[in-house]
């Protein structure tokens, strides 16, 4: 049975819209079923719906406390039976209470490579560092900003005339290939959190590294698919 996955965004939601693209492949072994933003006119809560996804605000205006705010989106992704929650450019932390019930099922994609510059501003932080690679990884939520355990990376090159934007759109293309690698990894029960690293069955490291070389931008779910578990 196919994983119901919910994806909370924040604005335009070009990852969700990668997973939404790669869950009309046959052999996705997920399937999206809602998508919640913290923000009620965020670009991508329009897209989702004229896709005929369902779609929700869950916003801190609306609610007394952070807490308050969690417990909500709690019940929102209980109601929609979420196996999977991929946070795709969700501009704000959970609370411990939401990351520690959740644990294992909820995932994040991050504009580098982690533990490489968490937080904000991942792009000029590469380029101050004099990075010659860049990148992006999917990680496990926990209660640390980017600090989950990593379940798959992608890496750029970084070249001599870039600057913040166009590094960025070069992580953007990588981001959109890795992310529906890494939720159907996780759907299938290939990566999973245990304690605070993640284990793997039945794909190698290769499996979970994009690297600048590949020749192909497409993510061969249906290969995903037949390694075995």
């Amino acid at each position: 049975m196919k994983k119901r996955v919910v994806i909370l965004i924040s604005g335009r939601g070009s990852n969700m819209g990668a997973l939404i693209e790669a869950a009309g492949d046959p052999a996705c072994p997920f399937v999206i079923v809602g998508v919640i933003s913290n923000k009620a006119d965020a670009k991508g809560l329009a897209a989702a719906s004229s896709l005929g996804l369902e779609t929700k605000a869950i916003t801190r205006d609306d609610y007394p406390s952070k807490t308050a705010l969690d417990e909500a989106l709690d019940a929102e992704l209980t109601r929609m039976r979420a196996d999977i929650v991929c946070l795709a450019g969700y501009m704000r932390l959970l609370t411990p209470a939401l990351t520690q019930k959740w644990a294992g099922r909820i995932i994040n994609i991050h504009p580098s490579l982690l533990p490489l510059f968490r937080g904000l501003d991942t792009h000029n932080k590469a380029l101050e560092a004099g990075m010659r690679i860049h990148g992006c990884s999917v990680h496990f939520v926990t209660e640390g900003m980017d600090e989950g355990p990593i379940v798959a990376q992608a890496a750029v090159p970084v070249m001599p005339d870039d600057n913040a934007d166009t590094l960025e759109a070069r992580v953007l293309r990588a981001e959109h290939r890795l992310y529906p690698l890494a939720v159907t990894l996780v759907a299938l029960g290939k990566a999973r959190m245990e304690g605070s690293r993640v284990v793997l069955s039945g794909v190698g490291a290769e499996g979970v590294l994009l690297s600048p070389g590949a020749a192909s931008d497409e993510v061969d779910i249906e290969s995903l698919a037949r390694m075995t578990p």
